[in-house]
């Protein structure tokens, strides 16, 4: 089977408000998209900071722009639909008892852990944009990577999405002098660990970095320290689900990885990585 976990209902937009998107007929779009790619399974993880009660999580302006909605209403209307529920949720260092609290007292299927900020600084987020307040590539990718490392470790999440989103600029952005798997090895051992599932997200492929994330060789790594995966495009319109997931199947495959990670309940399943028999393929 494959699936597609980490999507979104709405695009990444201030006037993409959860009364318009939150509907069963823009439910019944991405539903259809799922069925065209052969893909199995889909769930929705909204942004925690999309919801007011992120900011119990952390007061950062980010934050602040965004919480708009609530979770429990978005918990509420995702139990009426066929899809699974999830959560993106970024790791807050400090916050950890905090997001056990809000994680563990609602019904998830599964919560995807993703570090989208290092210190005040976004990654990928150009309002706060770190690579202008902090130039120096080996400190920003060798601290990102220790948090990678801490949120894997936290057992807060059952995902980590898109694990090398430092990359994500690519060109626009300078690289660090080392080569990257030095700065991969405390997030790999820290994944191995913990036996998190590992995100194989397409959503690079639409980005200036132009590449899937995981890059190959640190795909390669979790391969050797044993980790799962799990499989996902990071969806923000129902056209973008199952984004070039013939890419990702190709990675995979290269890898020997044979199985994808299934969750219901917070409880993971590993099933035969493939498109649905009976209908057209991953695009």
């Amino acid at each position: 089977m494959l699936t597609d976990y980490h999507l979104h209902l709405r695009p990444d937009e201030e006037d993409a408000v959860a009364e318009r998107y939150f509907t069963a007929e823009n439910v019944d779009r991405y539903l259809a998209a799922a069925e065209e790619a052969g893909i199995t399974e889909i769930g929705c993880s909204e942004h925690i900071h999309r919801f007011r009660q992120g900011l119990e999580l952390w007061d950062h302006p980010w934050f602040r722009r965004w919480a708009r909605d609530d979770l429990d209403a978005y918990l509420e209307f995702l139990a009426q639909t066929p899809l699974r529920a999830g959560i993106e949720c970024d790791f807050i260092p400090g916050a950890e008892d905090r997001t056990a609290n809000l994680l563990e007292s609602r019904d998830f299927d599964y919560v995807v852990g993703s570090v989208h900020f290092v210190g005040e600084g976004s990654l990928d987020a150009e309002a706060f944009d770190i690579w202008g307040s902090d130039g120096d590539p080996d400190r920003i990718w060798r601290r990102y990577f220790e948090m990678l490392a801490e949120a894997a470790a936290s057992g807060l999440f059952d995902i980590l999405a898109h694990p090398d989103l430092v990359k994500v600029w690519g060109p626009e952005r300078p690289r660090p002098s080392r080569d990257p798997r030095h700065y991969y090895e405390p997030a790999v051992e820290a994944i191995a660990q913990s036996g998190i599932a590992v995100e194989v997200s397409t959503a690079g492929l639409r980005k200036p970095v132009g590449e899937i994330y995981p890059a190959p060789a640190f795909a390669e790594m979790c391969v050797e320290a044993g980790a799962s995966f799990a499989l996902s495009s990071d969806a923000h319109t129902p056209e973008q689900v199952g984004y070039g997931y013939e890419r990702a199947l190709e990675l995979l495959e290269r890898l020997g990885v044979g199985e994808i990670c299934v969750f219901d309940g917070r409880s993971r399943r590993l099933e035969p990585l493939g498109a649905d028999v009976g209908q057209t393929g991953a695009r």
